[in-house]
């Protein structure tokens, strides 16, 4: 967030009106988090091992073999910028808030995570290229990228983000917090 963001932010949270507020000026102090743009809320670490044979072709004599492992780092959270007005609904110190599904905000495998573990080579073959190495990492990358579902990513960010928006909203004097993703199904109230 850009250091004038913050400032307007701070000014925003802690500054007490001298008026009473309107419903309109409540939801307006709650928008301010569209700020945030993407708020990544979960980060995990994943190492995926490949292994490929090419053993089974009839017309090459030997075989080889290679095990390959790689680390990701997959960062996931919440579009926060695309909330709009209709998604904050303020009553007294109830506030319903509907925030779009969590989402794979990046998944960053740097080259030197990816490494050689083990390579079976016989005589009369060649070694494994760089462009197959490449696509075995490629493949690899595919396999996280499918797998983030059943790792728990997504549904870890929503947590995450409801906890913290939900003590962003206490600092706003909320005590009745609803947060509710897309659907409509509670993630945690209070």
């Amino acid at each position: 967030m850009k250091r004038g963001n913050i400032l307007w932010f701070l000014l925003i949270i802690f500054l007490p009106g001298c008026k009473r507020e309107s419903s309109s000026d409540k939801i307006n102090k709650v928008l301010v988090i569209k700020e945030m743009s993407d708020l990544a809320t979960t980060e995990y670490i994943v190492t995926k091992i490949i292994k490929a044979n090419d053993n089974k072709t009839w017309f090459k004599v030997g075989d080889r073999k290679i095990l390959m492992s790689c680390k990701a780092h997959i960062t996931a959270g919440i579009d926060l910028s695309s909330i709009k007005n209709e998604n904050v609904k303020v009553d007294n110190k109830n506030i319903f808030l509907e925030l779009p599904h969590a989402k794979l905000l990046s998944l960053n495998i740097k080259p030197e995570d990816i490494k050689t573990e083990y390579e079976d080579i016989s005589e009369f073959r060649s070694g494994f290229s760089a462009a197959e190495k490449n696509a075995l990492a490629i493949q690899g990358e595919t396999n996280i990228r499918n797998s983030v579902d059943s790792l728990g990513v997504i549904q870890t960010a929503e947590v995450n983000a409801t906890l913290f928006l939900s003590g962003f909203l206490e600092k706003l004097g909320y005590t009745n917090i609803h947060i509710t993703y897309g659907n409509n199904q509670p993630s945690y109230l209070k």
